[in-house]
């Protein structure tokens, strides 16, 4: 089980410093707005996978539905309503404005770790 912590605790930071790189060095129209959502989705998983590292069958769509709330909260201006909108770090966590392309690549996001889940399952099973 500390095997699979561990392994889940360097997954995350690996895939946090991509994130952190993409979010302080990219600045195109690609990689930056597309490719960081979906990878977004891959940090939080890996970060609930060192608590819960046993098979949660459901954990995608759990992140999924996580990862569309906040992106819904930013559309009702939520660091407004908290009052920290002068907070680089926390506006960046929580996002300033929405956009629903961002919840399309949440989801790409979590069909991704769905679907690397179930080949982990099935390979198991052989």
């Amino acid at each position: 089980m500390l095997k699979k912590r561990f392994f889940n605790f360097i997954l995350f930071m690996i895939f946090l410093v991509i994130e952190v790189l993409i979010a302080l060095y990219v600045h195109d129209d690609f990689v930056r707005p597309y490719l960081g959502d979906v990878l977004v989705v891959v940090v939080l998983y890996f970060f609930v996978r060192i608590w819960i590292p046993e098979k949660y069958r459901w954990l995608p769509g759990a992140i999924f539905v996580f990862a569309a709330a906040v992106e819904v909260l930013q559309y009702f201006r939520l660091v407004e309503i908290l009052g920290v909108e002068n907070n680089v770090f926390l506006r960046t966590i929580l996002g300033s404005t929405f956009d629903f392309k961002d919840i399309v690549c949440y989801g790409v996001g979590c069909l991704l770790l769905g679907f690397c889940e179930w080949i982990g399952y099935k390979r198991k099973e052989q």
